[in-house]
């Protein structure tokens, strides 16, 4: 297993780890509450090559990609943690949403997704997986064919304009062309694509970002997660 380094939590009981993986390398992982529940936030690469502009790991660029064993173990360091400490608690949903581009490391993101939830593995149910991509040209289906995990994009504005200003490297799948191939994804009744979208002060969090994000998915059968950018040291974004 990951030797746990450091061990973070907040008021609000959120608990982020800091793992030291066989060869030194470093990954957070982190276990977010949700009444009497958690849902663990995985990593799939150390660092991550998208270089995201508002992203503190994107500044890291990429060290390595995981192997499937790694990314399925970070539960199991969490499982045991979780355990002793609050074991009322237990960790029932899991989102690729830590560090790193799931889809640039698709063989062993395919391998872990089997492990967690095989019955002989960690037998998680495919519907309490979500893996999270900024959008990969092509890949969407190669999800969709394995049938594991149900899709979130990490969109974060509404405009092409935009996305390539502040994501430009996921800017190269067009906005309209992602969003078409979202609305061909085969969803089952009442699933929904969860579109990410994080606010940036005076970035895109006026009222006529909204209008055009309300615009952009109007045919799409979605959430929105909107999250509160919180700055880091040296970050060139403000909250919203």
């Amino acid at each position: 297993l990951p030797r746990i380094a450091q061990v973070q939590q907040s008021q609000d009981g959120t608990v982020k780890f800091l793992l030291t993986l066989h060869d030194g390398a470093q990954v957070e992982t982190v276990l977010i509450p949700d009444d009497d529940r958690f849902t663990q936030c995985l990593s799939c690469q150390v660092g991550c090559p998208m270089a995201c502009t508002f992203c503190a790991t994107g500044t890291m660029g990429l060290r390595r990609n995981m192997t499937g064993g790694e990314i399925a173990a970070q539960v199991l360091a969490a499982r045991l943690w979780a355990e002793e400490n609050v074991p009322q608690k237990p960790i029932t949903n899991l989102v690729f949403m830590g560090m790193g581009e799931p889809f640039l490391n698709w063989p062993n993101v395919r391998r872990a997704l089997h492990i967690l939830t095989h019955p002989e593995g960690l037998n998680f149910s495919r519907r309490r997986v979500t893996l999270s991509t900024c959008g990969i040209p092509g890949t969407l289906q190669l999800l969709a064919e394995e049938d594991l995990a149900l899709p979130a994009i990490s969109l974060h504005a509404p405009t092409q304009e935009l996305r390539a200003r502040i994501m430009p490297k996921a800017a190269h799948w067009e906005i309209t062309e992602l969003v078409a191939a979202l609305r061909r994804y085969p969803l089952r009744p009442r699933e929904r694509i969860t579109i990410e979208y994080l606010l940036l002060g005076g970035v895109n969090d006026t009222l006529a970002h909204a209008r055009d994000l309300v615009r952009l998915l109007s045919h799409l059968k979605c959430k929105i997660n909107l999250i509160a950018y919180n700055p880091t040291p040296g970050a060139v974004y403000q909250a919203p």
